[in-house]
């Protein structure tokens, strides 16, 4: 187990980013070093992933190091509050880019249009939210409670509708008009029993609305 340096008081942590933005390189080194322990803390959450530990920790680094060269003491009262959410932003992006490889991949790519002609995905649903959604919940999170409560809002019908639109649950992704052909019903009618099934699982995430 590593050993880390502890916290800056708030003091030490005022005086050495007042010195960083002075141009005092060691400062940087200093505010790092100190906040290590909480890349380890965050890194915690994801025990159990089958990552590696030491591996997680550089990632999570990286965010602390663009914490500290961004930070701003007019946004944040203290440093550690802002280096969190960017250690679980970077963390939230690693395992994003592995899932673009795996059979969820569907999730993230676009695949269709909304009444306006913008892409849209089913992560849009989450990621729609106005406030940060590092802040509130995670987006790993937030797609495993969405998966698994599919059956639980939608009708028999809005759910193959949706698995089959979004190449859910190892299906091939198909388009409306498959859709339609192969439920025998219009492609119109595929379009508005996605929409309320798009609606329904919105209800899931209240931020979102």
């Amino acid at each position: 187990m590593k050993a880390f340096q502890k916290p800056l008081s708030i003091s030490q942590e005022k005086y050495y980013l007042q010195k960083y933005q002075e141009g005092d390189s060691q400062a940087k080194n200093i505010l790092i070093e100190h906040n290590l322990r909480l890349v380890a803390h965050v890194v915690k959450k994801y025990q159990g992933t089958g990552e590696d530990t030491d591996d997680l920790i550089s990632i999570g680094t990286i965010g602390l190091i663009k914490a500290v060269t961004t930070f701003n003491p007019q946004k944040a009262s203290r440093l550690s509050t802002y280096a969190a959410r960017c250690i679980e932003n970077e963390l939230l992006m690693y395992f994003r880019a592995k899932k673009k490889h795996s059979k969820e991949v569907s999730l993230y790519e676009p695949i269709g249009t909304d009444k306006e002609g913008n892409e849209i995905n089913l992560l849009d649903v989450i990621e729609s939210a106005p406030v940060d959604i590092v802040e509130d919940c995670y987006i790993r999170e937030n797609t495993d409670y969405l998966l698994r409560s599919l059956k639980k809002v939608l009708s028999d019908k809005e759910y193959q509708v949706i698995c089959c639109r979004y190449g859910l649950f190892g299906m091939e992704e198909e388009t409306q008009r498959e859709i339609a052909r192969k439920l025998c019903i219009s492609r119109s009618y595929v379009s508005r029993i996605e929409k309320t099934a798009l609606q329904k699982l919105r209800g899931l995430f209240p931020q979102t609305q």
